[in-house]
């Protein structure tokens, strides 16, 4: 949604509608809204506050070599991973602990309990000679109950000393669970600096992409988005290489990305999109020249170059790509391969923001934002600078996300407000390089690879990832018999697995997931790896209805129908069938079933036709129309059933009249006129 920023700052409502990917299925939108309290004056910083106007302190990257991913993820699970990185040790318990996570990833694939407690051992034997990274993979089987006692304590612990040895997957893990406890002074600290690594990485105008992908929609496979992720061997990519390789330019560039993303299901490959981009740029394609220019100038992948990186975005500008210019604005404002010039650099930014294509033009008002805000060859304006990143941020763009995190931080610019400086600080860490984890578990997923996939999911779920927290679950649930789960003596039980599944989906659930809530719903209804419990079924249910989940709400007319967990009224029960219809027209059949449950036991309650199960089918109204009505002879029962109500229908209606007749008589009125 637009954004509307007057330069009196008299508006009421910002909505930012901030989504961590440009495709939908790949991420949940965030919403943040801002009031005019937010948008009050606030101090203005001053020369010992957090900003100061040297551009040394730029944050699109810092003046040092980019870093490897390796390098700002240690103790990476990645080499166990892909073996072919691994390289000599430079200590004993750097592969101990290698051999050991190389194993622990073996045994998830083939359910081998004795292949997980060698590898547990080879890991806790490192980790008790204060290898961190080490530590912090205890820490997780902790937290899991894998091979070890389920002991959340224990895990918080070994995160601990592991954080402070430098293991960035451990800072997660703590930030999340700060977080969870509502222990915001903590949790924004660590946010902060992760936010700060993940920024570090992404290049000028193009961001890291955050590749995580639900494996299902509601309780069924998400096949039709699954079907495009299976990388070289994907129909659509094939074609799309034939077209790269007969000479279409726009191709290339495409494909390019993939590779240098990770996107698609694809292992990523600089050198390949290297390749490919330089491809393209020989065609005459602009977006590969702005993106071959930003790669140089950044050193992501290559050797930085900035003459290189001058020559590529000037012919990409020449071209009209406006965003080519922020790329130009950047080496003017630190001076790489030019003499620092601040006012041509914010000419730049400003013909970048000038761009018409929408959300191109971001990038140019992040850049603008940061000047105003740091005071780098304009004088220093932090109202200025916060509508610009409000704008940029309303485009999705993570960079103005951290910017306007770190005012809700700092209370510069906005009303301080750390559980909002949390979730926006939350939204870029999560596309740091640990991330990566994500396109693993998936290629495992799509490969077969069921136990691989939900190790990582896991581990990633533990780091607080919500999508990898319903992926887990669900894997759980629909594959759980498969023996994949391993629990605290071997093989998980059906009540370790049903436990494990319910602490996921309820993580999920925490953090917007309606589905979550729903299953958490079911959970206590049903008693599935917890108590039976309807009040707290009650309480999921309401939190899924609060986001008008229509399966939520048609559950809840139950329990008022039923009295269970809830106070039993039918009117109550009725308005929330209705708002289920409401919420969703295909819940038209259960909803009208319902209805005549509750027509019959409001006429014969005493009657033995009172529909008394809770409809599991609803989800699955087509389904369950063409599975189950379509045969011929649930047809015939349906049709027997339906003109048994209308018996009972007709039967009352005319038992109704006879009683108004009985009482007219008595009042001396004619039959004639009863009606």
């Amino acid at each position: 949604m637009p954004v509307s920023i007057n330069k009196h700052h008299l508006l009421v409502l910002f909505l930012l509608l901030l989504s961590l990917l440009p495709l939908s299925v790949f991420a949940r939108q965030f919403v943040v809204v801002l009031s005019q309290d937010d948008l009050k004056d606030t101090p203005s910083p001053t020369s010992d506050d957090l900003f100061n106007g040297d551009s040394s302190e730029w944050d699109e990257v810092s003046n040092s070599d980019a870093k490897w991913d390796d390098e700002l993820d240690p103790g990476s699970w990645r080499p166990a991973l892909e073996p072919e990185l691994l390289s000599d040790f430079q200590t004993e318990d750097e592969a101990l602990y290698y051999s050991g996570l190389r194993k622990m990833i073996s045994a998830a694939s083939s359910g081998d309990s004795r292949l997980m407690e060698v590898a547990a051992s080879e890991i806790e034997t490192a980790a008790a000679a204060g290898y961190s990274h080490a530590q912090s993979a205890i820490g997780f089987l902790y937290q899991m109950g894998q091979l070890k006692e389920r002991n959340k304590a224990k895990s918080f612990v070994y995160h601990h000393f592991a954080a402070d040895g430098g293991n960035i997957q451990s800072k997660m893990a703590l930030a999340y669970t700060y977080l969870r406890q509502d222990m915001y002074n903590k949790a924004v600290q660590l946010y902060a600096e992760l936010a700060e690594l993940a920024v570090s990485v992404f290049l000028i105008s193009k961001d890291s992409p955050i590749i995580e992908v639900r494996l299902h929609k509601g309780a069924e496979e998400n096949k039709d988005d699954l079907r495009k992720l299976h990388g070289e061997e994907d129909e659509d990519f094939q074609i799309m290489e034939y077209q790269a390789q007969k000479g279409n330019a726009a191709a290339m560039y495409k494909i390019g990305i993939f590779y240098y993303f990770g996107l698609r299901g694809l292992r990523r490959d600089h050198t390949k999109a290297l390749s490919w981009f330089k491809k393209a740029a020989e065609r005459g394609e602009p977006r590969s020249m702005e993106i071959l220019g930003e790669i140089y100038a950044t050193g992501a992948g290559v050797e930085r170059n900035y003459t290189k990186a001058l020559e590529w975005l000037t012919l990409a500008s020449k071209q009209q790509l406006y965003s080519a210019y922020n790329g130009m604005g950047y080496l003017y404002v630190k001076g790489y391969g030019v003499e620092k010039n601040y006012t041509k650099a914010k000419e730049y930014f400003e013909k970048a923001a000038d761009d018409e294509e929408p959300g191109e033009e971001a990038s140019g008002h992040y850049n603008l934002g940061v000047m105003y805000l740091k005071g780098i060859g304009v004088k220093r304006d932090v109202k200025l600078a916060r509508n610009n990143f409000i704008k940029v941020a309303n485009a999705g763009h993570p960079k103005a996300f951290y910017q306007v995190a770190k005012m809700f931080h700092t209370g510069i610019g906005l009303k301080k407000n750390l559980p909002m400086a949390i979730a926006l600080y939350k939204l870029v860490a999560e596309r740091g390089p640990w991330s990566s984890l994500s396109r693993w578990a998936l290629e495992a997923y799509l490969k077969g690879d069921i136990g691989r996939a939900f190790l990582l999911y896991s581990r990633m779920a533990e780091l607080g990832y919500e999508v990898s927290q319903s992926n887990a679950a669900w894997i759980l649930d629909k594959y759980g018999d498969r023996g994949m789960c391993i629990g605290e003596s071997g093989r998980c039980t059906d009540s370790e697995r049903h436990q494990r599944a319910h602490s996921f989906w309820w993580q999920a659930s925490e953090q917007g997931n309606e589905h979550a809530a729903l299953l958490i719903g079911d959970a206590y209804y049903y008693g599935r790896g917890t108590e039976r419990d309807y009040l707290r079924a009650a309480d999921a249910y309401m939190h899924a209805k609060s986001q008008s989940n229509a399966q939520a709400v048609f559950n809840l007319g139950y329990m008022h129908e039923h009295g269970q967990g809830l106070p039993l009224d039918l009117h109550l029960a009725k308005r929330y069938y209705d708002q289920a219809l409401e919420f969703d027209r295909a819940a038209k059949l259960p909803v009208t079933l319902a209805l005549t449950s509750l027509w019959i036991r409001k006429n014969y309650a005493n009657s033995f036709l009172i529909i008394d199960s809770l409809p599991g089918f609803y989800p699955k109204v087509e389904a369950w129309v063409e599975n189950v009505l379509m045969e011929e002879g649930n047809a015939t029962i349906l049709t027997l059933f339906l003109c048994l109500l209308t018996v009972l229908y007709l039967r009352e209606r005319q038992r109704r009249h006879a009683a108004a007749a009985a009482a007219a008589a008595e009042d001396g009125v004619p039959p004639n006129h009863v009606n």
